[in-house]
């Protein structure tokens, strides 16, 4: 029998989570029984999660080293856990409003969250689920809600920030990955967002009353009633949604409308996708550079939960919208920089992992990006392949010659320092990670598009 603990389940004195023989667990303390048992006997639990609100579990035996816990939960296992500094305007918001409905309803029934942490929620089915159990307390009355600052640091300012500002503030998260301060959200803040109530009253005033009381001796809490924290919730729940990105668009926002990509290249390009994906029957696919997300859907359609991976905040802001408007159950949009993906963040290293930890997937979509690592990056065709190897096992990658507009277009403004890049040095550098399956050129066009498959360690 081999057990870990999981790196990141380390704060909460009232339980843990941890991996027994592969297996998922969540050890309930003594600490924290009182306030699972109160969960449990107030009908909270049930509710959430019947309505796909709470990640849901059941209780299993004590396994050898657990008998002194309360409880062990088996919790339904996240297929990929995604950060908040990874997610889109959009999932960041939604995870909010979840927060913030989760905490409603648990003080209807005298219960409320401790903390109000971004990394309590999770993407399962195509929408937001509340993942930690033992965050919730019994609510003492009069007491204010000890995670509303939390709130504001890790939902409001980052989401405030792109929607008044520029939506590139998001990535703030991954430079602050326990919350945006507040004091820096207020002063990077349009001056016309003091004349918003919300976000004056929950930005602003908050973070000068922070500063004000940092210093001097404590003062004793304030008593609030119940009735007034559901009007802070239902305030909170209004500023969010009253949040909205501008209307723009970027370079890739409108990828496929405005690059020289026929309709007949295209449909060549889908049907070399569908094949491999009936090849392998990949349950795991990452669509890198995915856009809007043309092809996650082919990948979904065929039975696979697709993580889509595109650097452009709009581009991948655009595919949730698409994603929440079809119902879509298999597909998590992301904003993830592929020349400089999520690395491992928190403490000792290892608390929020890798993307490469995260995998690997069986199957990897790389289509028309190997040019944008390898021109408009510097990234050398071999360290690319390597990457891309320990991703997954399988590759569908499409080649753009220099001949390609595209590329043409990346080199007007640089000199040509890339004499490897050709179709003999992509396959070259390629070759010594993976085989070929398969070759076939894209129609109307000089690309290419090759099937690969890992090669096995020698």
């Amino acid at each position: 029998m081999s057990e870990r603990r999981e790196p990141s389940s380390y704060r909460d004195p009232a339980g843990f989570l941890f991996f027994r023989d592969g297996v998922l667990l969540r050890h309930v303390a003594p600490a924290g029984a009182a306030d699972y048992d109160a969960l449990l006997s107030s009908g909270l639990y049930e509710a959430l999660a019947l309505e796909g609100l709470l990640v849901p579990h059941e209780e299993v035996e004590p396994p050898e080293g657990h008998e002194d816990a309360h409880r062990v939960l088996r919790p339904r296992v996240i297929p990929f856990v995604s950060y908040p500094y990874e997610w889109t305007f959009g999932e960041r918001r939604d995870a909010g409003l979840l927060t913030l409905s989760v905490q409603r309803r648990a003080l209807e029934r005298g219960l409320s969250l401790k903390d109000a942490s971004a990394y309590n929620v999770q993407f399962l089915d195509g929408r937001p689920v509340f993942i930690d159990t033992l965050s919730f307390e019994r609510y003492p009355e009069g007491r204010p809600w000890v995670a509303y600052r939390q709130f504001c640091e890790h939902f409001l300012a980052p989401l405030a920030l792109e929607a008044t500002g520029d939506h590139r503030l998001g990535r703030l998260f991954s430079s602050f990955p326990d919350g945006v301060p507040l004091d820096l959200a207020s002063r990077l803040l349009p001056f016309r967002t003091k004349l918003r109530p919300g976000l004056a009253l929950h930005l602003h005033l908050h973070s000068w009353g922070q500063g004000r009381y940092s210093s001097g001796p404590a003062r004793p809490s304030p008593t609030v009633s119940k009735g007034r924290l559901l009007d802070l919730v239902a305030d909170l729940e209004a500023c969010l949604a009253g949040l909205r990105l501008p209307r723009r668009t970027s370079t890739w926002s409108d990828y496929y409308a405005g690059t020289n990509y026929s309709p007949e290249a295209l449909e060549s390009k889908k049907e070399f996708v569908r094949a491999a994906l009936g090849e392998v029957r990949p349950s795991v696919v990452w669509d890198l550079g995915a856009n809007t997300g043309l092809f996650s859907r082919l990948a979904s359609e065929a039975g696979a939960f697709t993580v889509a991976m595109d650097g452009d905040p709009l581009a991948s802001e655009g595919h949730y919208r698409d994603v929440v408007g079809r119902g879509e159950r298999r597909v998590l949009p992301l904003v993830v920089d592929l020349s400089s993906p999520s690395p491992s963040l928190g403490w000792d290293g290892r608390e929020r992992r890798s993307l490469f930890e995260r995998g690997p997937a069986d199957l990897a979509l790389a289509l028309a990006l190997v040019h944008h690592l390898a021109i408009g990056a510097n990234v050398p065709l071999g360290s690319i392949a390597s990457s891309w190897a320990r991703m997954a096992e399988w590759l569908v990658v499409e080649f753009v010659p220099k001949s390609d507009s595209q590329v043409q277009r990346m080199l007007r403004s640089r000199e040509d320092v890339f004499p490897g890049y050709t179709a003999d040095g992509f396959e070259a550098a390629f070759g010594r990670e993976f085989e070929v399956c398969r070759r076939a050129g894209v129609a109307g066009s000089e690309r290419s598009l090759y099937l690969l498959r890992r090669r096995s360690p020698a």
